[in-house]
């Protein structure tokens, strides 16, 4: 006789999906409006914190630095058709400087962002220069005032900083010619600067996940919709952000409407051209699940 009673429930309860956000202005046209499908939870942080969280398993997606997924390109997937990619400028990774640039002799690094010092670190070695890195955190002009001749700063700070020493706009300002120096401190868009040397797009982030833990399709199918929802309202987005950063709206709008949302062939380009100048020796690239 066999037995027809069910095998007993797993007591153990399902763990949830764990994502690790990094919420800065530039990816609002897709976390502001995502509703996370049950069972999946999210926390935040700085690019630092969720590079490390992701590294260590804490979580199992998040929009990290393109150069720790390079770095970690083992054990990483990248989703193949999401990340915060700009053609130009971006205006919020930037090296507030007081000499030219070939005369940099001693510039801060911020802590919170190891994609844009690696950037950098490209970007000397194109310019020529070898000056000596410190970690110091600040405003620029504070830090510029402590002694530094280059400060890196980034995110939303580093936005509101750049409108300080280039702003305000009027209606006559014409977007190619905006002005990158004022109070005897100079801008360089590190983005820009590497579209000047590559002609390439250059990708800041992508979402990575741990290859043993890719994502659920409902997390998938509501990012999506996040993004289409935020660009498709990129001026209430703008708005909302504005007040928050204290910028006018039309200077957000401009700032977000240069992002590049989605992973295409130039960017991956782009990318595994980063990838061979930053972390020569880097595993192959992997872009997973759709």
């Amino acid at each position: 006789m066999t037995d027809s009673h069910p095998p007993p429930a797993d007591p153990r309860p399902l763990s949830p999906y764990r994502a690790g956000w990094i919420h800065f202005t530039n990816v609002a046209p897709i976390l502001d409006s995502l509703v996370l499908p049950p069972g999946v939870t999210a926390i935040t942080g700085v690019p630092t914190q969720m590079n490390e969280a992701l590294l260590s398993g804490a979580v199992d997606i998040a929009n990290i630095s393109a150069v720790e997924f390079i770095r970690h390109a083992d054990t990483l997937s990248a989703l193949p058709d999401f990340s915060v990619s700009v053609l130009g400028p971006v205006y919020s990774v930037n090296l507030f400087h007081t000499c030219a640039l070939s005369e940099l002799k001693r510039v801060a690094l911020t802590s919170q962002s190891a994609m844009s010092v690696a950037l950098l670190e490209v970007l000397l070695l194109e310019w020529g220069v070898s000056p000596t890195l410190e970690r110091a955190e600040g405003e620029a002009e504070a830090l510029l005032a402590q002694g530094f001749d280059g400060v890196l700063r980034i995110g939303d700070s580093a936005l509101r900083e750049w409108y300080g020493v280039v702003g305000p706009f009027t209606e006559a300002t014409i977007v190619p010619e905006i002005p990158q120096s004022g109070r005897g401190i100079t801008v360089t868009d590190l983005a820009e600067e590497w579209f000047r040397v590559t002609g390439r797009p250059f990708v800041f982030a992508v979402w990575a996940y741990r290859k043993a833990t890719p994502p659920p399709a409902a997390l998938l199918d509501a990012m999506r919709a996040a993004r289409r929802h935020g660009i498709g309202h990129l001026a209430e987005v703008s708005e909302r952000h504005a007040r928050k950063l204290g910028l006018p709206a039309d200077v957000v709008q401009h700032y977000l409407w240069n992002f590049r949302y989605h992973l295409e062939d130039a960017d991956r380009l782009a990318l595994n051209e980063f990838a061979d100048r930053a972390v020569p020796g880097h595993a192959p690239l992997e872009f997973g699940v759709r």
